[in-house]
């Protein structure tokens, strides 16, 4: 009995001693089960840069757990210096068309109390010769910066290195990046007037009768409208299908590349084509005696705005050649420059 006491003692501890040998040293685990069957995914582990790598774990796409997120917000801090009255900012790239920087200058006046008026300066020179320059010297932009506006001067593209429509281009895109630059100009967008001579007053008023239906809106800053608010014409050509003679017709020639009065860019390229009855204010001096571009022009078009509801005016300059070139013109320099500020004045300010 003894003998069988003894042995149930020993197999008792035996068992204890091969707990206690798992405890002391666990053998290997099992060999991992195998990934259920399903689509998996991989997702970081937490929001990272995108230079960053960040350790992958899987997740399953039919119960996939919460994936915490980051989200970047950016916000851009403007600061817009005041420009000083009085200030000239020069060559300023307003656009770039066809590889070419577009400049324009910016006449400040001398005293600024608020968004400024607008007046734009398009030059003449038969769309092949002109600048910017100077703009602020001659008898209309002396008075419209003496009465609080932000003169704008700009250069266009040129022939015949560029044929139209690329004058027109040009200049659109002007009016459109003096929008989206409305805040650090310090103007107001939505007072801007335009005047231009001879080349430049064909812009002026095709500045006037086109909207983004005419096709010309390329390029920059296409979120703006390239519309103004007033037109300053001065004996710019209208209808170029009217016959033009001598240095007139070489220069539609070289512009337009063609003097066939049924071309589509003549046609086109004519403000009388596209006027209509929400075009703006045209104020149009035109003098008696230009043999250059013939008086009839800026009569064909005063007449389709009259007839189109759109406010215009035609003065008819006795004596004045194409430039009004002498002192016995009637209205004088010095009134047609008054009527120029009172227009702007009537129509941008008023």
């Amino acid at each position: 009995m003894r003998g069988v006491f003894f042995i149930l003692i020993l197999l008792a501890l035996l068992s204890l001693s091969c707990r206690l040998g798992g405890l002391l040293y666990p053998t290997a685990p099992a060999a991992a089960s195998p990934l259920p069957v399903g689509t998996w995914t991989v997702t970081p582990f937490m929001p990272v840069p995108p230079s960053a790598t960040a350790p992958p774990t899987l997740t399953e796409t039919a119960t996939p757990p919460p994936t915490p997120t980051a989200t970047l917000t950016l916000v851009p801090t403007i600061t817009t210096t005041p420009v000083p009255p009085g200030a000239v900012l020069r060559d300023v790239t307003y656009c770039t068309a066809g590889g070419v920087d577009l400049k324009m200058d910016l006449y400040y006046p001398a005293r600024i109390s608020g968004p400024l008026p607008v007046a734009v300066y398009l030059h003449g020179g038969g769309w092949t010769i002109g600048d910017k320059e100077k703009a602020n010297q001659n008898p209309e932009g002396k008075a419209l910066l003496a009465q609080g506006y932000l003169l704008a001067a700009l250069d266009y593209r040129l022939a015949p290195e560029y044929h139209f429509p690329a004058m027109i281009e040009d200049v659109k895109c002007a009016i459109r990046s003096l929008r989206a630059h409305a805040a650090g100009y310090g103007l107001d967008a939505g007072r801007i007037g335009v005047w231009g001579f001879s080349a430049g007053g064909h812009l002026a008023a095709l500045l006037g009768t086109t909207d983004e239906i005419a096709g010309y809106d390329v390029g920059q800053y296409l979120d703006q409208s390239s519309r103004v608010q007033a037109v300053v014409d001065f004996y710019g050509p209208a209808d170029l299908r009217l016959p033009l003679t001598g240095e007139a017709y070489g220069l539609v020639g070289d512009a337009f590349g063609t003097n066939d009065p049924h071309a589509p860019v003549l046609v086109l390229g004519s403000p009388v084509t596209w006027v209509s009855p929400d075009d703006p204010p045209f104020l149009i001096l035109h003098g008696d005696s230009d043999t250059l571009v013939p008086l009839r022009q800026s009569q064909e078009l005063f007449e389709r705005l009259t007839a189109a509801g759109v406010p215009a005016e035609l003065v008819v300059v006795t004596n004045g050649r194409h430039d009004f070139g002498k002192d016995d013109i009637q209205p004088s320099r010095a009134e047609l420059v008054q009527r120029v500020v009172d227009f702007f004045n009537r129509y941008l300010k008023g």
